[in-house]
């Protein structure tokens, strides 16, 4: 008896010990192949380690570090003008771009109307009475906007997918379709955008739909929309092309040589970029994952692109730097770097520019 109950522990042990040598050699199997920025429980960065900064390090350099600007006094000197719906409306053999604000732009081209990053809202924040405040007027009642078929969503934070926008847009005749990084597609079906109209996507997979062809791409940045999901879902900047019209939109971004380094070498060439320029002070802080405009000049010329317009400023107040800065700092970089100076331009709330597809 004594023989027989010692060989079935040295069996259950074997057998115990094989099971965690194989769950180990599984795992690290699946970690060896699964790409650089996916981890067991979200996303990363590559070529950087992401700080370890949390919403405690936020509220301390918010409020107890560099003083912040007050933008109010500021709002009139940001270039200002209601959205011409009568141009906007109008049939064009050219591709226009209008901003709306911060990172929101209306594409238009070939009869499709494109929404980069819709923030309606006053507040981007959880919260209606607490967060950061629109300082300038909206350019358009967005119920008045034209038909939108697609939207594209850079990541998750509350000045980039808001859900007031996605409400006023899920109020057109057709709802339009999203294109997000991984991770995403939960937040959408709980704001009732059906799951056919939701393409959830990694960097460097493509999807082409009716006349759009589109390509998620890496960009430098973080995913958060509380205080204990960082991470958990991916970010991107999106590569468009449309009826031989191109471009790239780079979402939140830090500078990093190396990504975009490589990004230029895989990514073909764009008609337009669109990159953010402001958002960057205190840089001890926002180094990382926002650009000052000379980095945001750098990546200008990295993707090579031949137009790039300067986004993510005017809008609202969510750093130190005065709202009137990143074009000041822009133009010093253009001539820094000996740019012409219609190679990276800034446009006002509200314009509308017509690309020109002959330069």
């Amino acid at each position: 008896m004594y023989y027989s109950v010692l060989t079935k522990i040295k069996v259950v042990t074997t057998f115990a010990v094989s099971m965690v040598f194989l769950s180990a050699c599984t795992n690290a199997s699946s970690i060896n192949t699964r790409p650089a920025h996916h981890t067991g429980n979200g996303f990363q960065n590559i070529y950087i380690d992401d700080p370890d900064k949390g919403f405690m390090d936020f509220v301390k350099m918010r409020f107890f570090g560099e003083e912040w600007i007050d933008p109010s006094p500021f709002a009139d000197q940001i270039p200002w003008q209601p959205l011409d719906l009568e141009r906007v409306n109008s049939p064009s053999p050219d591709p226009k771009i209008s901003w709306l604000g911060h990172s929101t732009f209306l594409i238009q081209f070939n009869g499709i109307n494109i929404l980069t990053d819709p923030a309606f809202a006053d507040r981007v924040s959880p919260f209606s009475f607490a967060g950061p405040k629109r300082y300038t007027k909206h350019t358009i009642d967005y119920n008045q906007l034209p038909q939108i078929d697609y939207v594209v969503i850079s990541h998750n934070h509350y000045d980039h997918l808001d859900s007031q926008a996605i409400n006023v847009l899920n109020k057109q005749t057709t709802p339009p379709t999203y294109f997000v990084p991984l991770g995403l597609k939960e937040l959408l079906l709980d704001n009732a955008i059906p799951a056919l109209s939701i393409h959830e996507m990694d960097w460097y997979e493509s999807k082409t739909e009716n006349r759009l062809k589109i390509d998620a791409y890496p960009s430098q940045h973080w995913s958060a929309r509380g205080l204990f999901d960082r991470f958990e879902t991916l970010w991107a900047s999106w590569r468009l092309e449309l009826g031989g019209f191109s471009l790239w939109f780079a979402g939140d971004t830090g500078y990093n040589e190396q990504l975009f380094t490589e990004l230029g070498e895989k990514m073909l060439a764009v008609d337009v970029s669109l990159i953010p320029i402001g958002a960057y002070a205190p840089r001890s802080f926002m180094k990382t994952y926002h650009t000052n405009p000379e980095e945001s000049v750098l990546i200008h010329q990295l993707i090579k692109t031949k137009t790039s317009i300067g986004m993510h400023w005017g809008t609202y107040p969510l750093t130190a730097e005065a709202p009137t800065e990143p074009p000041i700092k822009l133009k010093e970089a253009i001539k820094k770097y000996q740019l012409n100076k219609d190679d990276f331009i800034v446009m006002g709330l509200g314009e509308t520019l017509l690309i020109n597809m002959d330069k």
